[in-house]
């Protein structure tokens, strides 16, 4: 084959093709920004950033938006590689070395295995009909495990979902704007974003790490936005076949011949991919980045307005139960029924997302590196299982609190986040050719997520530290 203009630095094993045309109507491509969004609106929205607005007040806010905003380009330059090749973030990694790939994928089964956000959802369902929140968080995994390998395509199922967790959230947001959030508790809001750089006091520095992480995706997450948008068939993603059941699904994912491909940068497809970096764009800041931001914001605004300044409130989950009591008192049983019930739903709906993405990239790896001969769809069954498994015995074992696990998970992912902040940056400047690489400004978006998520880290790790041997 010829060597293409554009591309004579491009890396071996890469098919040439067009680009393929953006639909005319992008509606039908919405949906992987509010599926990163939505499987992350829980965690961070329900449990962590509400904890924090109980116990100090809104006055860390800032930190949620600079950690969504950091993940914006993080996201984006994700979707730049997969965009542009059809491979996954992790496979291209692999270039440099060819484990990279399984250590992240290694790193963000660890952090993941953990079943905060089960045993959450499991908690706020005890508080509205009674059980043993164990036993109802087994369930719950089980429920997942054979919900995500009996679908027939697991993104569309998982979409689905998350749409409708995503309608309930801002149901219950709106209808808490209109009832239930306080007078001074929108005055105090401004505050939250006022003193960027400032912790206050009496938070441990492992929460504040796991709020930031966990505002928006985090972790793993950030780098299944290549396998979610592959199989919604952004860019050269339409021509790579999906993941689907092995059990269901037609067996589509189990293609030998699926590659990664690259396009010559003729004015037509430099055209083609102004406009599909434009739509990516536009569908993360406003699925991903504004859906996230109004809600942290809103439910940390209905914590300080309900349980802020109580005395004796529990530095643990079960606050949530003593502010769905409040709101019962402000606003009508309803609301407080409406509280849990949407809150529990949420956080079951992320339990599925995050079990979905840290098996799809765990199999997407030991398909393209290890394994090429057996199915990827194959691959993912066990993988799933085999959290499902895992979390199972953690929460039988006795590892039941939520906000512990929650930031054991946080603290694994925004420790990965250091990672592949600045290999993103090697990534979309030497394996992409030169019209579509990263520019300046988004390197040093890049460079700015390293710093901050490699200081966190450190400082996480520093203080887990000295608490075990003190």
């Amino acid at each position: 084959m010829a060597v293409v203009a554009g591309l004579d630095d491009r890396p071996p094993g890469r098919e040439v093709r067009d680009l393929p045309e953006p639909p005319r109507n992008y509606w039908r491509l919405v949906g992987p920004g509010i599926v990163a969004g939505g499987v992350g609106l829980s965690s961070g929205e329900f449990v962590l950033w509400p904890y924090i607005a109980s116990q100090v007040g809104l006055v860390l806010l800032w930190g949620a938006l600079v950690g969504v905003v950091t993940q914006f380009f993080l996201n984006m330059e994700v979707e730049r590689y997969t965009l542009a090749t059809g491979e996954t973030v992790l496979t291209g990694f692999n270039r440099f070395w060819r484990h990279w790939g399984l250590l992240f994928a290694v790193m963000g089964y660890f952090a993941n295995l953990w079943p905060g956000w089960a045993i959450s959802a499991a908690t706020l369902t005890s508080y509205l009909i009674g059980g043993n929140p164990t036993i109802i968080g087994v369930v719950t995994l089980l429920i997942i495990g054979f919900s995500l390998t009996l679908a027939p395509v697991v993104y569309v199922a998982l979409e689905r979902l998350i749409f409708v967790k995503v309608a309930a959230v801002l149901v219950l947001v709106v209808l808490a704007a209109a009832y239930a959030i306080k007078p001074e508790s929108w005055a105090a809001l401004p505050e939250g974003f006022a003193h960027v750089g400032t912790l206050p006091a009496g938070l441990g520095i492992a929460l504040v790490f796991s709020a930031v992480a966990f505002a928006g995706s985090g972790g793993a997450q950030n780098l299944c936005q290549s396998n979610w948008i592959r199989d919604k068939g952004f860019g050269m993603g339409q021509y790579v076949p999906r993941l689907v059941s092995p059990v269901t699904g037609m067996p589509q994912a189990n293609d030998p011949t699926a590659r990664s491909y690259i396009f010559e940068t003729t004015p037509a497809n430099l055209d083609r991919w102004n406009r599909w970096w434009r739509f990516a764009n536009v569908e993360q800041l406003l699925s991903f980045v504004l859906m996230t931001v109004v809600t942290i914001a809103l439910t940390s605004l209905l914590a300080h307005s309900t349980v802020f300044g109580q005395p004796d409130l529990p530095n643990n989950v079960s606050f949530l139960r003593i502010e769905a009591q409040q709101l019962q008192q402000a606003v009508g049983p309803w609301f407080g029924v409406l509280f849990l019930a949407v809150g529990a739903f949420a956080l079951f709906g992320s339990a599925m997302g995050i079990i979905d993405y840290t098996s799809r990239l765990a199999a997407d790896i030991l398909k393209t590196t290890y394994v090429p001969g057996v199915s990827e769809s194959r691959a993912y069954f066990w993988l799933v299982w085999g959290m499902v498994g895992l979390g199972c015995v953690i929460l039988l074992a006795g590892m039941s609190q939520p906000i512990t696990l929650l930031v054991i998970s946080a603290s694994t992912g925004g420790t990965m986040m250091f990672l592949y902040s600045f290999m993103l940056i090697a990534l979309n400047r030497r394996m992409l050719p030169g019209a579509i690489r990263i520019d300046r400004f988004r390197t040093a978006a890049l460079i700015w997520s390293t710093l901050m998520f490699g200081s966190l880290a450190i400082l996480t790790i520093y203080t887990q530290v000295q608490t075990l041997f003190r």
